[in-house]
């Protein structure tokens, strides 16, 4: 390799004058499956840099390196030289975005996060969540609490499905391994009783350090034969309709979520647990208390008495001594 072809492998690839939306922006490079390396020499220059496409696919070729080249979605800085982007576009090295699930959202605040998401493909819109799970080969199986709250990366122009799926098995992996350590004396029958009851002790805990005695209790109360009793899933039942005050007529009124009138665990989770929350169900702290009641600063108050339970909800709920 000549002196001449060695200082333009590594020089910077000048920038067409106008070229991105401003001077310290990066190009954005888009390489369709399939492109051969003369076509993407060809994207580029169209990309906005000002050099030879030849030369380009000349270093491409001379490399060896130019069947590596994977297709994506690129942003390439100004001042890149040819031999720092070929690196660039044989590793994949593709320009990323992310976006977070949180632990307690339902499946409609994470669909709706989707929908948000920044340059991330919309190939769920219009589809109702039975068609999403069975897009996702889970026909049958309900979409809520299903998918692992974490912060997930994707290449621009991404399916929001491929997201899912990721999601999906992450849930998986660590749903198993919960189970796994389960304790042997749990009333739980199945992982997907582990899941539902994990939903319910993260959307009832304040603090962290309260999530095993929450468990605890519904764990109780379910060997018990005891009403469960938890508002967040009554609220889950009213769907929509909530309007953030429930209401002595929604503890009366009956659905499938009403753990005030139906005993056991409701039918599906009601939102996406974390690991904590996870192993929380199926680990919880060996405690008598059948009662807890919220002390207003995010902990709980936990009792194993009807008594001792009303009295500690007239002093932390109605301000009496």
């Amino acid at each position: 390799m000549g002196a001449g072809a060695a200082w333009w492998l590594q020089a910077p690839m000048p920038v067409r004058a106008g070229a991105g939306e401003g001077a310290a922006q990066p190009l954005e490079l888009e390489i369709e499956p399939g492109t051969t390396p003369r076509g993407v020499a060809q994207a580029v220059v169209q990309a906005g840099f000002d050099t030879d496409a030849r030369l380009l696919y000349w270093w491409f070729r001379l490399s060896g390196k130019d069947r590596g080249i994977k297709a994506g979605n690129y942003e390439i800085a100004r001042g890149t030289s040819p031999y720092v982007l070929l690196e660039m576009l044989v590793r994949g090295e593709e320009a990323l975005r992310a976006v977070t699930l949180v632990e307690g959202w339902n499946f409609r605040q994470l669909r709706a996060a989707l929908a948000r998401a920044e340059q991330l493909k919309g190939d769920t819109a219009g589809l109702s969540d039975a068609e999403i799970m069975a897009r996702l080969d889970r026909a049958g199986v309900p979409a809520e609490g299903r998918f692992f709250p974490d912060t997930y990366t994707y290449a621009k122009g991404s399916s929001d499905l491929a997201v899912l799926r990721r999601a999906l098995h992450a849930m998986d992996r660590r749903l198993e391994a919960a189970w796994a350590l389960r304790a042997p004396d749990t009333p739980l029958k199945s992982p997907e009783q582990a899941l539902i009851l994990a939903s319910i002790v993260e959307k009832e805990t304040g603090r962290a350090e309260d999530r095993a005695q929450i468990a605890g209790v519904f764990t109780n109360r379910l060997r018990a034969g005891m009403l469960l009793q938890t508002d967040p899933t009554v609220i889950y039942g009213l769907g929509e309709k909530f309007d953030g005050n429930l209401r002595r007529r929604d503890l009366q009124t009956d659905t499938p979520y009403n753990t005030y009138t139906r005993a056991g665990l409701p039918p599906t989770p009601i939102a996406m647990p974390g690991r904590a929350a996870l192993l929380a169900a199926v680990q919880p702290a060996n405690t008598r208390a059948l009662y807890f009641v919220a002390r207003g600063d995010g902990s709980s108050h936990f009792s194993s008495t009807l008594d001792e339970h009303n009295r500690a909800v007239n002093k932390y709920q109605r301000g009496q001594k």
